[in-house]
């Protein structure tokens, strides 16, 4: 499973330039509401939950990840929110006194690709398929009936390198493998590198994602809309 232990320090420096719009993200969960209780799947530092938190001020929010160090960073940025709790807990394992009526991950451990008109695909952070299995077994065991799982939607994966908001250079290097594709991670200052984080990511047609999701009981919910966030997953 993906840890990110090593891009912790510079992730929200990455994030915050231009690579994810979060304001956005907010507006595609929402547009599915109305909710009460919410399980971030994978959170990283807070990002996510903290601009759904500043708009959102009478729903529970829980936030899940693996990586202790970007909790530590999500824990100082949502101190002042006292409805979220966040907790560390490996997916296939998650065990959480509470059931949730919407849950959603973005880049987290699962999204879909969508490259033009293409059928969607879905990433997982997850590389052992045994596992990824144990993953959703273990969130429909803590989703309500009727409640919607939202799974994040981005673009096609490539090599490419950008400055970011400092001057300091991002950049990321794609090999394909047997089961999905590992991604490289790279910060460099100047010819300094900061940082570097490599992923083993696991990867499924739609047809075997809504399979997989299907055994546990939700179903794909398709919504046509310009610009959607989320592809959404009903719990029946």
């Amino acid at each position: 499973m993906g840890d990110y232990t090593n891009m912790s320090g510079y992730y929200d420096l990455i994030m915050t330039s231009g690579y994810y719009d979060y304001k956005k993200i907010v507006d595609g969960l929402l547009v599915h509401g109305p909710v009460r209780d919410v399980l971030e799947i994978g959170c990283g530092t807070g990002l996510i939950l903290e601009e759904l938190a500043k708009r959102q001020h009478n729903i529970s929010i829980t936030g899940i990840d693996l990586t202790q160090a970007m909790l530590d960073i999500a824990h100082q940025r949502l101190q002042t929110f006292k409805s979220v709790q966040l907790q560390q807990q490996n997916l296939t394992q998650l065990s959480l006194n509470q059931k949730f009526d919407f849950s959603f991950s973005y880049g987290g451990v699962w999204y879909f690709v969508i490259d033009g008109d293409k059928e969607p695909f879905l990433v997982s952070h997850i590389s052992d398929h045994e596992a990824n299995v144990a993953g959703f077994a273990k969130l429909a065991n803590h989703m309500s009936d009727d409640s919607k799982l939202l799974l994040g939607i981005q673009g096609p994966h490539f090599d490419y390198a950008k400055p970011i908001s400092n001057g300091m250079v991002y950049s990321q290097k794609i090999e394909p493998n047997g089961h999905g594709f590992i991604k490289h991670y790279y910060l460099d200052d100047g010819d300094k590198r900061l940082m570097s984080q490599t992923i083993d990511y696991r990867t499924y047609s739609f047809k075997e994602a809504c399979d997989m999701l299907g055994v546990h009981g939700f179903e794909y919910q398709y919504k046509p809309a310009p610009d959607r966030q989320f592809l959404v997953f009903q719990k029946k």
